[in-house]
């Protein structure tokens, strides 16, 4: 049964003019998707899917409301082949950084893609705090992840999002586009016959903590020492019982057996006056989180007429994090006004302002301000309770309670006293105003702007561990983007024949200040000014601008509408290349052939088949001030000094070279689809950093040099199994893999590694020939030709000064799976998303080994000597290996298998699957609907994370990654925050 339907479609020429064409389409009653959908592509151009070369996946707008995400990104965690949301782990702001296909500079913070919203791209500029994750014992502060600009979208605005993946898809955005771009789409308003639509959604969710780690509560605090008696005993203090041992952070105490010792008592702010019963307290760390909660509440209005549509909304969400005392509020407005002037003249303006506030974000990574460090210090017998008056009696402000060590922070003290607040707006901003002089000539002219003006502020209390007198900081930041583009169309119809050409070009001026203020010391305890310093820094500001002006264009032909054809080049000239350098060209082209219709393979089984191939070259500059030799802002007030890189004056632009082939396929009347996507690029003239003689004053200098291949393939498939009146099912899946290697390095290495980066020390990503980005590399254990564990004379394993290959940080493969049901008005979705492969080092995992807080330190514990033999074998004089018989102190062992150094033992297999998302949702009948006035009314129920199989990840969450000062470097674990379980309830109604 064939049944006619009016549909309006909205065809554009380049993106440039929108024509309304009813169209009368002849639609089988169980076909199911359209082959000819458009989505946006670089520049905001609008093309049909069928015709471009590459890939560009579109997700609809309600993706992102129907689980509420702090960042919406998340929301695209495992729906899109090829593509990776790794955050931090660091608190609710969760700063994201988004990559496609994989890693392909040596400089592990340029690899993300390009933000675009209503065509204007989003600077991306990210200010950390100046802090490493691994602090401790060095003084100073932590990393806070205080949210990247487009974490602020109001995922309510989304239209929808269309990822462009490769450098051939973002080709026309230049530099920042060379690893893809996810283009955002927000809405414009276009309500039904001109009538004033209202949508109200409002929105409660729930989090807790998704995944603890295997603590171990059946011994306490200490290191295995003996009374006179000769048996395993504990004391807080000197006592009748022995000397000290309360002072350890170690758990290799006495066994929980119904004894009693002398221990804290809170209530003397010391010894307990008598023994009490030695015991756990299994809740001592589980307890001081808390359900966070998250409201939000979108308000929308929108109407529209022959001439004008218009959209205006209001956001505000309040979020009180899992951590006691941290969260933030957050305040959206947008304003879309799109409105035909004239048959010739059509002006689209989008407006929106954020403000996110909040008096505290957590800090993170490994440090005394941290509460993970706090975490991992935490003793068995210690109950939490203890520390909750925070002060001591009469030392308010003056004195912490810490008793049992002073390095180690009170918990409470670091969530109420040692507060990182932030006061951010962020506004963005464009005009596009589209001019037809004639039938096939038009032009459009584009205006955007974004601007971040951020205040932060540091608060640490007197007697915390690493400012005994207290402590303030303000940082002012203040960056704004100005892009402005010009691009003037053509298109024709020759017979068969099609024909588009564009030309044009934009101007990008970015400005970046950074004032930073420190009092260190302050004369009045727990006033927090900067006049109350006892010694106050006042940092040079140090700006960081730059300018690029680009030409470029694009030509399309297409014969029959079954071949597709286009050509791009761009040539860019940068503020940040020397002038010799500075004007760089790069062209690309695509292809794509519906060969469905070429050869008549059209029929109710088969529908649509379609080849496609892109070559590309995209070229890259680097950081502002990267030339001739400038000065940093110095400790010192009001000075600066000389820089330690010896800068390049004679830097080139770094290239990728870009080739991908696919397929896509559709059957059954469009209820079955599959894409497949191969693909090359090479990356070389990489703009990296290499050591230099120490002698020149320099320790390292700017060059160009090094080579990395990328080659990868992603599927996806689409289905709809099930499609009848009541009942429908709908599948969605994709699987990607990437694999690259480094083809050549500076010559100054001699076949030595290039360090690209570091975590505290000790894991080294290195750059080997041949290797992989992500490789990682540290102190492995010695292993003799049958692979056993070495162990030396004393017991101990085999040390090596040797830095060996570990494992790579990423995954060998990653996956999606979406379902969808729905039964008359009862609709049911979950995802699935995991990844096989890929290693994570947990700094987490060595410590709390060490010090025996984790399960994996038990075997032994009942050793009557409390000692402990390794497995493995010691190596003889005359080469020969023997069992290893030497016993060493059980807590020694511990510590020096899973010491901070022993990569091998500290790091896991970071494969996992999450269910990612659940929703059910209900849409009230329309028949209640229109008598309460109404034209939509739905609840649903939903979760996020809400389950995780994981072979044998001892933390949080496989997922990590380490806030090193702003960058996110994954396959490290430095004091990650835990992750978040979600449930909510959301309402929408519509007017």
């Amino acid at each position: 049964m064939r049944k006619e339907t009016q549909k309006l479609l909205m065809l554009s020429v380049l993106g440039l003019i929108s024509v309304n064409v009813a169209a009368q389409q002849q639609v089988k009653k169980d076909t199911i998707q359209n082959i000819d959908e458009v989505v946006v592509t670089a520049l905001g151009i609008k093309r049909q899917d069928k015709s471009l070369g590459y890939v560009a996946e579109k997700v609809d707008g309600e993706e992102f409301t129907k689980t509420q995400n702090n960042n919406w990104a998340q929301a695209l965690e495992g729906k899109v082949a090829g593509l990776k949301i790794q955050t931090a782990g660091a608190g609710p702001l969760g700063s994201a950084k988004i990559t496609l296909r994989g890693s392909a500079s040596m400089n592990l913070d340029n690899n993300q893609a390009l933000i675009v919203v209503d065509g204007v791209p989003l600077g991306g500029t990210n200010t950390g705090t100046g802090n490493a994750a691994y602090g401790a014992g060095t003084g100073g502060d932590l990393p806070v992840d205080f949210g990247n600009n487009f974490n602020s979208i109001n995922p309510d605005d989304i239209e929808s999002v269309t990822v462009l993946k490769g450098a051939t898809a973002g080709a026309l955005y230049g530099s920042r586009g060379m690893h893809g771009a996810i283009m955002i789409t927000t809405k414009s308003g276009k309500s039904k016959n001109g009538k004033v639509s209202v949508t109200f959604n409002s929105n409660t969710s729930f989090d807790s903590v998704l995944h603890w780690p295997d603590y171990q509560y059946e011994y306490g605090q200490g290191t295995l020492q003996k009374n006179t008696a000769g048996q395993f005993y504990y004391s807080y203090g000197a006592s009748p019982d022995g000397v000290n041992t309360g002072s350890t952070s170690s758990a290799f105490g006495p066994k929980f057996n119904g004894q009693s010792y002398f221990q804290y008592d809170p209530t003397v702010e010391g010894q307990s006056l008598q023994r009490q019963a030695w015991r756990p307290y299994e809740n001592n760390i589980k307890d001081f989180w808390e359900v966070g909660t998250t409201y939000s509440n979108n308000l929308s209005i929108e109407s529209s007429t022959e001439k004008t549509a218009f959209r205006a909304s209001l956001n505000y969400t309040k979020n009180n994090w899992m951590m006691p005392n941290t969260g933030f509020d957050r305040f959206n407005g947008a304003l879309s006004i799109d409105h035909h002037a004239s048959d010739k003249l059509h002006i689209v303006t989008k407006f929106s302002y954020n403000n996110t506030k909040s008096d505290n974000l957590p800090a993170t990574g490994y440090n005394n301000q941290s509460i993970s460090y706090f975490m991992i210090f935490q003793n068995p017998n210690v109950d939490l309770q203890w520390y909750r008056p925070i002060w001591k009696s009469g030392q308010n402000q003056i004195d912490q309670i810490h008793p049992f060590s002073s390095f180690i922070d009170n918990p409470y003290l670091i969530a109420y006293e040692m507060l990182n607040g932030l006061d951010k707006k962020f506004i963005t901003g464009n005009v596009t105003a589209n001019y037809k002089f004639a039938k096939n000539f038009d032009v459009m002219l584009r205006s955007g702007i974004e601007l971040t003006d951020e205040l932060r502020t540091t608060k640490r209390p007197y007697s915390s561990a690493n400012y005994l007198q207290g402590y303030y900081r303000e940082q002012q930041i203040k960056n704004s983007e100005f892009n402005t583009d010009v691009l003037f169309s053509y298109k024709n119809n020759f017979g068969k024949f099609g024909f588009n050409a564009s030309a044009g070009g934009n101007l990008r001026y970015n400005e970046y200040t950074l004032n930073d203020y420190r009092a260190t010391g302050l004369k009045i305890p727990g006033l927090y000014e900067l006049t109350n310093g006892i010694s106050l820094l006042t940092r040079v500001p140090q700006p960081r601008d730059k300018e690029m002006n680009s030409l470029y264009g694009l030509a399309s032909l297409n014969y029959d509408n079954v071949w597709f054809f286009d050509l791009t080049a761009r040539n860019d000239w940068s503020s940040a290349l020397p002038k010799a350098n500075r004007s760089y060209f790069y062209p690309s082209a695509a292809t794509s052939v519906i060969l469905s219709d070429i050869f008549g393979l059209k029929s109710n089984n088969f529908n649509f088949w379609k080849m496609r191939a892109s070559w590309s070259m995209v070229g890259s500059d680097t950081d502002p001030y990267n030339l001739l030799q400038t000065y940093n802002a110095s400790d010192f007030n009001n000075s600066a000094e000389v820089a330690s890189i010896y800068l390049n004056p004679n830097l080139k632009p770094e290239m990728n070279t870009n080739i991908e082939a696919g397929m896509d396929f559709s059957f059954l009347k469009n209820r079955l689809t599959y894409g497949v996507t191969v693909y090359q690029s090479n990356t070389d003239n990489q703009i990296i950093p290499v050591p230099t003689l120490i002698e020149t004053g320099y320790s390292t200098r700017i060059i160009n040099a090094g080579e990395v291949r990328n080659r990868g393939i992603e599927m996806t498939l689409g289905a709809y199994p099930v499609k009848t009146k009541n009942f429908s099912w709908n599948v969605n899946a994709n699987w990607s893999m990437n694999r690259n290697k480094i083809l050549s390095l500076p010559s100054e290495f001699n076949g030595e590694p290039y360090t690209m980066s570091s975590v505290g020390g000790v894991v080294f990503f290195n750059a080997v020939v041949g290797g992989s980005l992500g490789d990682m590399y540290g102190a492995k254990l010695q292993r003799s030709p049958d692979g056993q564990v070495i162990y030396g004379s004393d017991g101990l394993t085999a040390k090596s000064t040797k830095i060996e290959y570990v494992g790579n940080a990423y995954a060998r493969w990653r996956g999606g799976l979406q379902n969808t049901f729905k039964y008359k008005n009862i609709s049911f979705s979950f995802s699935l998303d995991g990844q096989y492969g890929g290693m994570v080092y947990s700094q987490s995992h060595h410590k709390m080994s060490e010090q025996g807080k984790l399960e994996n330190t038990l075997p032994g514990r009942d050793n009557p000597n409390g000692t402990f033999v390794g497995a493995g074998v010691v190596q003889n004089a005359n080469g020969s290996f023997s069992t290893n018989t030497k016993a060493v102190a059980l807590h020694t062992y511990y510590g020096d298998y899973y010491r901070r150094a022993n990569i091998e033992t500290n790091t896991f297999d970071a494969s996992f699957i999450k269910l990612r998302e659940a929703t059910i949702t209900y849409d009230f009948p329309q028949d209640l609907v229109k008598n309460l006035k109404m034209s939509n009314l739905s609840i649903s129920l939903y979760g996020r994370n809400l389950l995780m199989w994981t072979k044998d990840f001892p933390l949080f969450d496989p997922e990590a990654a380490t806030l090193n000062d702003s960058s996110i470097t994954p396959g490290v674990e430095v004091g990650q925050l835990p992750t978040a379980r979600t449930v909510g309830v959301q309402l929408n109604a519509k007017f």
